[in-house]
């Protein structure tokens, strides 16, 4: 999938830059620090409209949270700088302000009273059924949104929404009967799945050593970091009831029930008494650092540890601030491991190289093994698909993976797809999954079939073209300024 959607992703791109505001609960993730131009106060103009880095931030965020929600966690910083991230978080605000010069010259805007009806309809929002203002400001406030950027953000996606509005797609006659056709040519077939498992493969040292040598920089060591460190323990004191007093008046909002509600001085003291802990624990490490620094911490408080990704007891905050030291600047700021504060010191970076045979053995093994199933299975699909003979099926089409019960899901979805653009009668499919399924069309019918599709996959498909030609026109009309360096 990552290879797909890597070789796609200028589509994805499209796909996502016309969607309506995600909900206010997605996480936030940054990328570091850039240089920039004279123009600090902007990232980018597009014709008449900026682009600051807090929107620039948030739209990287939110894209990093779509993709991992696509691969299902499996997303890190290594695969959002592989997917160019950085590029397409810039690219969507641009896109989205290319739309916004044209809203403009034609004096469109979005009333309060717009904005109201969109966010009544929002469930997050409703209670028993019905927009609550308190529960609105509630759930804005849990998750560190400030009201009136919240409102100008979904504003703007109204106003996209309303221009885009202006120039709708619509099917006709023709091209919906094509698509009834396309979905109601159905096909009896006659199939036979080879499966990885009947194939057994040799993996002894002589057969794999050829083929890991071959590939052997692909197999390397992780990054590892050798570094001393000391800690500053949680401090823990007590405080008088002025000071808590004063604490809880300036930080309210930070006190709070599970309903969102401000919680009184009384029943907020533990957690005021918490947050002054842990900012006497702050003051402390800063003062650490600055004697760590100049070599006034007691040699006996220094701790060693070699730091890597798959061993790293201090957390990947604690990792990221490593990876960045050097020898020149080998001191990170205090960073928050659990309770306490630990400032680490660079001694040493032993960079990736080439495992050995004996190392990279255990990762080489699985894939020599698929290597040579899928090349056996190939060979036996080769040299019997014209005179097999498996199951037969009633007549099927494109949508009937859900009658392939001997293959995934995704399997069959896929077998189906390739299956009906073959122009063979006869042949066999390699599956993603290693898996081969031979067939033979045996009969094919026309049958009755309507699109049913709620969203509309003609409409769909030419909004994406059409989309994709409404932004090239005006990528030509309005110019577009660029103030950051390292995109």
């Amino acid at each position: 999938m990552i290879t797909w959607m890597q070789r796609h992703k200028k589509y994805l791109i499209v796909t996502i830059w016309i969607s309506t505001i995600a909900f206010v609960g997605a996480g936030f993730v940054g990328w570091g620090q850039y240089d920039y131009g004279d123009k600090a106060g902007a990232v980018a103009k597009v014709g008449s409209v900026e682009i600051t880095m807090g929107e620039l931030q948030k739209s990287y965020s939110d894209l990093y949270n779509q993709y991992a929600q696509i691969f299902k966690g499996d997303f890190d910083e290594e695969k959002a700088k592989s997917f160019g991230l950085q590029s397409q978080a810039l690219n969507f605000l641009t896109q989205q302000a290319l739309v916004l010069n044209l809203a403009k010259s034609y004096s469109l805007n979005v009333t309060d009273a717009e904005l109201l009806e969109h966010l009544k309809s929002l469930e997050y929002f409703q209670k028993d059924g019905v927009f609550n203002k308190e529960v609105y400001k509630s759930v804005l406030s849990k998750n560190n949104v400030n009201l009136k950027d919240y409102e100008a953000t979904v504003k703007k996606e109204l106003l996209i929404k309303k221009t885009l509005q202006l120039l709708p797609i619509k099917e006709k006659e023709s091209e919906a009967k094509i698509i009834d056709t396309a979905i109601s040519i159905a096909d009896k077939i006659n199939y036979k799945i080879l499966k990885e498992n009947i194939v057994t493969v040799e993996t002894t040292d002589e057969l794999l050593k050829p083929f890991w040598e071959k590939m052997q920089n692909k197999f390397m060591s992780e990054v590892s970091y050798d570094v001393k460190y000391v800690k500053q323990p949680k401090i823990s004191k007590e405080y008088d009831e002025a000071l808590l007093s004063e604490h809880y008046n300036e930080n309210k909002a930070n006190f709070k029930d599970n309903e969102g509600k401000i919680l009184a001085l009384d029943a907020a003291k533990e957690k005021i008494k918490s947050e002054l802990d842990a900012k006497e624990t702050k003051k402390e490490a800063l003062k650490k650092y600055v004697a760590y620094k100049k070599g006034e911490v007691d040699a006996a408080q220094l701790q060693k540890a070699t730091i890597l990704a798959s061993n790293n007891p201090f957390g990947a905050e604690a990792l990221e601030s490593i990876s960045k030291l050097t020898p020149a600047s080998p001191f990170s700021k205090p960073v928050v491991v659990g309770e306490e504060y630990i400032i680490f010191e660079l001694v040493s970076t032993n960079a990736a190289k080439p495992k050995t045979f004996e190392e990279a053995k255990s990762e080489v093994l699985p894939i020599y093994a698929h290597e040579q199933k899928r090349n056996s299975l190939l060979e036996l699909a080769k040299s019997s698909f014209a005179t097999f003979n498996g199951i037969t099926t009633d007549f099927i089409t494109a949508n009937d993976s859900d009658k392939f019960t001997d293959l995934t899901k995704e399997e069959a979805d896929e077998f189906l797809s390739t299956l009906f653009t073959s122009q063979e009668k006869r042949g066999y499919i390699t599956l993603e999954s290693g898996n081969v399924v031979m067939y033979n069309v045996m009969e094919q019918r026309l049958l009755n079939n309507t699109n049913t599709d709620p969203n509309n996959s003609i409409v769909r498909l030419k909004s994406g073209m059409f989309n994709e030609g409404l932004i090239k026109n005006l990528q030509n009309r309005y110019k577009t300024e660029i103030f950051i360096q390292g995109l």
